[in-house]
């Protein structure tokens, strides 16, 4: 519930099952990693060409393919970047059909998700995830993780009615997840890592039709469908192209609604879910040294409910797995419109880049809000027991309507690549700024209150009848409306700077200053926003600024071409925020909550290598890492009304270290090992003193797995001199963990779980064909307890067996 969220439950992480499946033609090669075998140094692109370049580059097929990535605002080989890097190539991901965030963890060392809003209140389901990395991870305040779309940032906080922005896996050359703080060069929120999208650009040279498509079959659900279409037109031959990527899917429901007295089935498969998505972009080169790219993505997500279940019905008989005894649906429908102007331009002493981006998301989302509103004001009732019975058993809804827009320009300038007998030093420096604004409005009725006043012969507004009565009673049926805004602005000036004190060693020291203000506003009325004196209308409004330096350090030593050693340091921080006042009367509080609550920010320190073996056939990225995480942002909830306000207390620490490693012991043979550990706990028990329940000294993180590991296996073999086949595995396994601090919760203890997937298929010369499994042993462990709206007895797992095939080819 939007103004009283049960935020002490960190609930719902890891959403639908890993897939793998679907190979498309490069998939036939070597998958996509961030174990690069690159020369010692990548070389930057120039401006008219650095769009097109591939983040990966094709070497002999009996080794292990380059991978060129972003991280640092230029183009070079990963193996080479003083930082822990995955990357998973565009036609990897297709392969292994990861399509969104939480299909993708499980691949991924050290990065989890959970539930959206505070402690899992929103829900498991489409939009509704926040991330996490490291073990930093948190419901309240700012996010975490940073997340962007090329260079264009995505980061929403962390609110209680949505989650992350969650763009499809769709038309993208790869995805970089770049762990610990990114702060020096993506600001704010990137204080656990950053996860960048990169998307294929126009192909100024090569004309390309590109379908696809796909269809399986869920256990408990239906039939499941994706179309792609990709189109590359060129429109003046090395000048100017247009890229246009169409897609559109309709996921099966696995969840039915039956009846919360007799348990008959109401509906089938109400968690389904369907989606549109499309991308365009022009690249125009009218000129070698400048290019001109305006781009727009679209996505629109529409769910039929949340991917949770019940476990039991009131009256507490047990239900099968996989279905719900909720009165209220909730649905969702997420729209995300991302345009972007991209200006690339070369002068002799370096790339000039600037990026105008405008980021609007509007999630529409019912919740069912019966469990939390209608049983209180049952209990509120003036002597009718009988009038009392009916309004606690009354469904209630809880409809909210979020919109996001931000506007951001960053100019930066980019130094060309290390040449010694250029200059020692190369860097990128520029300015960032960003306007963003963000609206809930909240309304939440108690569907049929007047009706059952009326005939009862009661009056909702009159104080006799009902306790904490309000002069409007319940217009419309509604029990409490809210609109609440925050307007957020940023300006930063960066820079980092590389200094070789040879080829082979060199140092890197980066800062960020940063100014932030924000504005809130927050107008409250009716029933729920009583405190006896003010009749139930409520304005707050609060304005803070900040500003901070965050610096970044580390050291770079090419032992030899094939064995890199690195160690770095980096602060990381998240901006404060406003809270909402809760009524003291109705909270039974003596004085107000804090209105405004303050940044919190921390150190890491990690220590790396990267190399290659036999001939570039074996690759191995290690990593160790400490973090010292101060000052955090906390929620305090207030269990006499449901109130939640956020707080500066505490410390904490997350040590652990990530491990990749790929082995291809022969051109047809391919394994990938991926796994990372994970202990992050708080260090004193200043929570706990101000009131979080378990927020005591060694108390674990909320949703943060002690261990993720993946295992992959890739055989390719010949049919004909036209016909590739392959056969492929991957297992994967997620540690146990902490959804809550408070032990009584049922989501505290979230138990260790597995999954194996498979698939096999053959390549023509134009078109790919494969069938594919996913969660084969159709695990249906209840792996998170979130409690949505209060509602105690909910489970979320993973989707069940899927089995399917895909037909994708180039005309």
């Amino acid at each position: 519930m939007g103004h009283r969220q049960w935020n002490h439950i960190c609930a719902a992480a890891v959403a639908s099952a890993l897939a793998t499946c679907c190979l498309s033609s490069a998939a036939w090669a070597q998958t996509t990693t961030a174990l690069a075998v690159a020369p010692a140094v990548a070389p930057v692109s120039t401006p008219a060409d650095a769009a097109t370049q591939s983040s990966v580059t094709p070497q002999n097929s009996d080794q292990i393919q380059t991978v060129i990535i972003t991280a640092n605002k230029r183009k070079e080989d990963a193996s080479k970047v003083p930082l822990s890097i995955s990357v998973i190539g565009g036609d990897e991901l297709e392969a292994q059909h990861i399509n969104d965030f939480a299909s993708a963890t499980r691949s991924i060392p050290n990065i989890s998700f959970s539930g959206g809003g505070g402690g899992g209140n929103a829900g498991d389901g489409p939009g509704l995830s926040n991330i996490e990395m490291r073990g930093i991870s948190s419901t309240a305040g700012s996010a975490t993780v940073g997340i962007y779309m090329d260079d264009v940032s995505m980061t929403v906080g962390n609110l209680y009615s949505m989650g992350s922005a969650e763009p499809k896996f769709f038309d993208l050359d790869h995805v970089e997840v770049l762990r610990g703080p990114q702060g020096t060069l993506y600001g704010a929120s990137s204080m656990g890592g950053t996860v960048k999208f990169i998307s294929n650009q126009p192909d100024l040279k090569e004309q390309q039709t590109n379908i696809s498509t796909d269809i399986s079959s869920t256990a408990g659900g239906g039939v499941n469908n994706t179309e792609t279409a990709v189109f590359n037109q060129v429109l003046i031959p090395n000048e100017l192209a247009l890229r246009i990527g169409l897609e559109t899917a309709h996921k099966s429901g696995y969840i039915n609604q039956v009846n919360p007295t007799t348990a008959a089935v109401i509906a089938d498969g109400i968690n389904w879910e369907d989606d549109r998505v499309a991308r365009i972009a022009l690249k125009w080169t009218p000129t070698k040294e400048l290019t001109i790219t305006p781009s727009i993505f679209y996505q629109q997500v529409n769910s039929g409910d949340i991917d949770v279940s019940y476990l039991q019905l009131a009256d507490g008989t047990p239900l099968p797995n996989n279905e719900t005894a909720k009165l209220v649906r909730e649905p969702g429908k997420d729209t995300l419109t991302v345009p972007s102007l991209t200006v690339n331009y070369g002068t002799d002493v370096g790339d000039i880049t600037s990026v105008t981006s405008y980021f609007r998301r509007i999630f529409d989302r019912t919740q069912d809000g019966t469990t939390v509103n209608s049983p209180y004001l049952g209990t509120q009732v003036i002597n009718d027991p009988a009038l009392a019975a009916i309004v606690g058993a009354l469904p209630s809804a809880v409809y909210l309507d979020n919109e996001i827009t931000q506007f951001s320009q960053e100019i930066r300038m980019t130094s060309k690549a290390y040449d010694p007998s250029v200059s020692a030093f190369t860097w990128v420096a520029g300015l960032y700024i960003t306007d963003g604004n963000t609206n809930v409005i909240d309304n939440e009725p108690i569907i049929g209150i007047n009706a059952a006043f009326a005939a009862a012969g009661k009056n909702p507004d009159n104080p006799n009848d009902l306790a904490g009565a309000v002069p409007v009673g319940f217009p419309d049926d509604n029990s409490y409306s809210a609109h609440r805004y925050y307007r957020d602005t940023q300006q930063s000036i960066f820079g980092e700077a590389n200094y070789y004190v040879m080829p082979t060693l060199h140092f890197t020291a980066g800062l960020r200053f940063l100014r932030a203000q924000e504005t809130f506003l927050d107008d409250r009325s009716l029933y729920y926003t009583n405190d006896g004196t003010n009749n139930g209308i409520a304005v707050d409004s609060q304005s803070l600024n900040e500003s901070k330096v965050t610096p970044k350090f580390a050291v770079t030593w090419e032992v030899s071409p094939t064995n890199t050693l690195y160690a770095s340091t980096a602060e990381g921080f998240r901006i404060g925020g406003a809270n909402v006042a809760a009524p003291l009367a109705y909270c039974e509080m003596t004085q107000p909550n804090p209105v405004t609550y303050g940044p919190d920010s921390l150190w890491s320190y990690e220590l790396g290598n990267k190399s290659r073996f036999l001939n570039n056939t074996l690759s191995v990225n290690a990593d160790v890492f400490y973090i010292n995480w101060k000052n955090l942002q906390q929620q305090i909830t207030n269990f006499n009304c449901g109130y939640v306000y956020n707080v500066n207390v505490g410390s904490a620490t997350s040590t652990g270290g990530e491990l990749e490693i790929k082995y291809k012991p022969t051109s047809q043979l391919t394994f990938d090992l991926a796994g990372g550990v994970t202990r992050a706990t708080l260090s004193d028990n200043e929570g706990v003193d101000a009131g979080i329940v378990g927020a005591n000294q060694g108390a674990s993180v909320p949703g943060v797995p002690k261990f993720n590991t993946a295992l992959t296996g890739q055989y390719n073999f010949s049919y004909t001199d036209n016909a590739q086949g392959f056969i492929r595995g991957a297992a994967h396994w997620t540690g146990a963990s902490n959804g809550t601090l408070d032990p009584a919760n049922p989501d505290y203890q979230r138990p260790a779980y597995s999954n194996v997937d498979a698939s096999t298929g053959v390549k023509f010369e134009n078109w790919d064909i494969s069938l594919y499994v996913n969660n084969i042993a159709n695990n249906q462990k209840i792996i998170q307890r979130p409690q949505v709206q209060g509602t105690a007895d909910e489970a979320y797992r993973m989707s069940p067996r899927t089995i399917g095939f895909t037909v994708s080819g180039n005309l």
